[in-house]
């Protein structure tokens, strides 16, 4: 199999023809071989996650944790919905869709994005459903319902950069098996933070450091045992959070928080003139200091 690629992707190099679906067709064949070898380590990306990681149309290693995940569990219903995919090239589900022929909704705010989407070569190969829709607690239960997806899905994902802790809250149509949900590293592992609900809220518009936005991890473990999910850890990127469901866990031990917190290493801070100013660490909360922020625990605004 890997002198097979090998031998296509050289063949490509020399092409002076080369489309977007013959470049993406040979991703998708680098990472069955790299599914392959994650087959061979079961026990070891059990104990981590993070091991199990490639990179295929994901914006960090979450294809294979995915992958690893989807074969592991077995799961029958294999079918995801994904939150906040922008024009779907960075997407923690499209190789899912494409070299696993799953079903799926996709949403984003933008019509633009949207059309992209609806426009790309791959959109009538594939059961992909592409909907504009900004999310909302009042609108989210009724669009998944409308889109035909109900009771148990294969995964979720939600990275909405705002309300997404008070989405999953909301969410009651689906039970999903995998959840995903994007965490603010930023708010550290320690605080049961998220932003105070705001059907209208804009990440850059709320603060020009673009790092006040989400919910902190421990506010997310603690929503996932309301809802009958275990926490299994977190990607290497520190950016997203996994979640199973009791039923499936299938020898997964349930980690706290602070096992599985992981630091964001990627710098996206911002300063007052839209300028990149690559805070790291704690220096990233200082900024953050006088802003409002909703303790899930005690259910309460505090102030940072």
């Amino acid at each position: 199999m890997i002198k097979k690629i090998l031998t296509r992707l050289f063949n490509l190099k020399q092409s002076s023809n080369i489309s977007i679906s013959d470049v993406e067709s040979n991703k998708i064949l680098i990472g069955k071989v790299l599914n392959g070898l994650n087959e061979k380590r079961i026990d070891k990306i059990i104990e981590n996650i993070q091991h199990s990681e490639f990179q295929i149309f994901s914006q960090f290693g979450d294809d294979g944790i995915i992958q690893f995940l989807i074969n592991y569990l077995d799961i029958s219903h294999k079918t995801f919905i994904e939150f906040g995919v922008e024009d779907y090239i960075e997407s923690n589900t499209r190789y899912l869709l494409m070299n696993n022929n799953w079903k799926g909704l996709v949403m984003d705010g933008s019509d633009g994005n949207i059309n992209k989407i609806t426009n790309a070569y791959y959109y009538w190969k594939y059961e992909l459903n592409a909907k504009q829709l900004f999310v909302t607690k009042e609108n989210i239960n009724q669009f998944i319902a409308d889109n035909g997806f109900i009771d148990t899905i294969g995964l979720l994902h939600i990275d909405l950069d705002g309300n997404d802790y008070w989405i999953w809250k909301e969410i009651n149509v689906i039970q999903p098996i995998i959840v995903i949900i994007e965490y603010n590293s930023v708010f550290g592992y320690d605080n049961p933070w998220t932003i105070p609900y705001d059907s209208k809220f804009f990440r850059t518009e709320k603060h020009y450091s673009n790092l006040y936005w989400g919910s902190s991890l421990l506010s997310l473990c603690d929503l996932a045992t309301e809802k009958g999910y275990i926490f299994i850890g977190s990607n290497s990127a520190g950016n997203n959070a996994y979640f199973i469901r009791k039923d499936m866990a299938n020898g997964f031990r349930s980690l706290t928080a602070k096992e599985g917190y992981m630091s964001s290493k990627y710098r996206e801070s911002r300063d007052i003139q839209n300028q990149l100013t690559y805070l790291s660490g704690l220096d990233r909360l200082k900024i953050l200091k006088g802003l409002e922020v909703f303790n899930t625990r005690i259910e309460k605004i505090e102030i940072i």
